[in-house]
């Protein structure tokens, strides 16, 4: 079996856990959770942050770690300029096509039918980079949802 580098999310101080797609992953052994403001980055170089700007995450991202920014949109951007301040850092994009079964309220984010949350993206990259995805939708709230719209990309993925 591979091994792969963990998971690095970085959880804005602010996030509603009882709204956090997240929420029940804190104790896996492959996700490590860091807080910002107040966490240290960790080192970064084996990792690719996801992003929605970015070129698309492939096979030829297998080796990498994913690192993630779990907060709302307006929280999200901040939390960037943060990370980029501190370390240079590869990002990728979910491809397109992709749905989010979220029911979004916000009204700062990009595109609130792809804007998937952070759950579906981390549980698509998983797939895309071939690692167990087994449990990462056990908590989430919309999880048939979510695989019922995306039943035919992830398929291909």
């Amino acid at each position: 079996m591979q091994s792969f580098p963990k998971t690095y999310i970085l959880r804005h101080q602010r996030e509603n856990l009882k709204k956090c797609s997240l929420r029940g992953l804190e104790c896996r052994e492959d996700c490590l959770f860091f807080t910002y403001p107040s966490s240290d980055l960790p080192e970064l170089s084996q990792h690719i942050l996801l992003a929605i700007e970015a070129p698309p995450l492939s096979v030829a991202d297998v080796d990498k770690g994913i690192f993630l920014l779990d907060a709302t949109w307006r929280y999200a951007a901040r939390m960037l300029h943060f990370v980029e301040a501190k370390t240079p850092i590869e990002k990728r994009s979910i491809p397109k096509g992709f749905r989010t079964a979220y029911p979004r309220r916000q009204e700062d984010c990009p595109n609130p039918e792809e804007g998937l949350a952070s759950v579906e993206a981390l549980y698509i990259a998983y797939k895309i980079l071939g690692r167990d995805p087994t449990g990462l939708l056990d908590h989430y709230h919309w999880k048939d949802l979510f695989l019922e719209k995306n039943r035919h990309m992830l398929c291909t993925s």
